[in-house]
């Protein structure tokens, strides 16, 4: 049953692609970048796209990066006992709590395994255990594998895993997934990029960014930032929606659902991308609210503003709940405001336009 998302962005929740391993999402990416722009790889698995500044402006362009990552939290392998059960580690920042009793789906060298996370039952727990937070240490994963010798035929040690759930509907052009973050930002990016190639360019030429490996290093923004040396960058991550119980607005800020992308300010963020960003949301008309960062971001943006001899950066975020499980939340109706600000800044950049501090 369709959700109403692009095909496209499903497509890409659908794939699986933990920090290190990000193949398959990321392939879905460069082919559909392929369509309407140069797209390539670089070794650590990054896809990106260029798009041509518009006739007259080729020679020597300066160049806007776009980036959103497209890697998600997982699960490795280190262990496998001889009674056929599987431990694990984290790839990425987990809830504990999350995992207990999910679904997995573990990729090996023969195809997909499927199996379940498991944890001694809370009757058979004594009392002070039973009351503790479950620790990831404490459990495993079950493929109904007879014992070990069974089990090392079907997965080996380092072989990874997610939770196996797909993309659901819900009223009012809602969606939840695992991996909304951030397969979302790496989307934008790429629809960003259509948009402008649909335009015949800027000034600048632009050149999206699927990062791989932010979960974990940050690495592949720290590669493709330096490789593409931008003369400036926007970042898209995801932030947490504060409209659902328990938030706190005065510590969060305001940004509900459905209220559009959150444009981020902050010591590491440039200020002049950001009123470059702020004023064509109200140009445009296109709802946005505004979150403050007093230090590092935790996103992207955090390597490439240091990258070479810096380079300007934005963050452009889009709301979701439950950040981090394989329940998140999103309004399309914020992602799809997001591609459409982001490729608004991108086409009233100027050669000239100037974002030095």
């Amino acid at each position: 049953m369709s959700t109403g998302a692009p095909e496209l962005l499903l497509d890409l929740l659908r794939a699986r692609g933990p920090s290190g391993y990000e193949t398959a999402p990321a392939t879905v990416w460069q082919q559909a970048a392929g369509e309407f722009a140069t797209a390539s790889t670089d070794v650590l698995g990054t896809p990106m796209a260029v798009v041509a500044a518009k006739h007259g402006f080729e020679q020597s362009p300066r160049r806007l990066l776009v980036m959103g990552h497209i890697d998600e939290i997982g699960l490795i392998v280190t262990h496998i006992d001889d009674e056929g059960f599987l431990w694990f580690r984290p790839v990425g920042g987990w809830d504990a709590q999350v995992l207990v009793s999910q679904r997995l789906l573990l990729d090996t060298s023969a195809g997909p395994v499927k199996g379940v996370v498991g944890r001694k039952p809370i009757h058979l727990q004594r009392e002070p255990d039973s009351k503790k937070v479950a620790e990831i240490r404490d459990m495993h994963i079950d493929i109904g594998a007879r014992d070990g010798a069974d089990a090392r035929k079907r997965v080996r040690i380092g072989d990874v895993a997610v939770i196996d759930c797909e993309p659901a509907e819900l009223p009012n052009g809602r969606l939840s997934s695992r991996a909304l973050d951030n397969r979302l930002g790496s989307y934008v990016a790429l629809e960003v990029a259509r948009a402008v190639a649909e335009a015949e360019g800027g000034e600048w030429e632009l050149a999206a960014v699927a990062a791989a490996q932010e979960e974990i290093t940050f690495g592949g923004s720290r590669t493709s930032a330096f490789a593409l040396e931008p003369d400036a960058a926007i970042v898209v991550d995801v932030t947490h929606a504060t409209d659902s119980p328990g938030m706190d607005v005065k510590e969060a800020g305001k940004h509900e659902l459905g209220s559009g992308p959150v444009i981020s300010r902050g010591s590491i963020l440039n200020p002049a991308l950001f009123e470059l960003l702020h004023e064509t949301g109200e140009a445009e008309k296109i709802p946005f609210t505004v979150e403050a960062s007093g230090r590092t971001t935790g996103t992207d943006a955090d390597a490439v503003h240091l990258s070479r001899a810096g380079v300007p950066t934005a963050l452009v975020s889009i709301p979701i709940r439950y950040m981090h499980s394989p329940v998140e939340l999103v309004s399309l109706d914020d992602v799809q405001a997001c591609v459409r600000l982001i490729a608004a800044a991108a086409l009233r950049l100027e050669r000239q336009s100037s974002f030095a501090r």
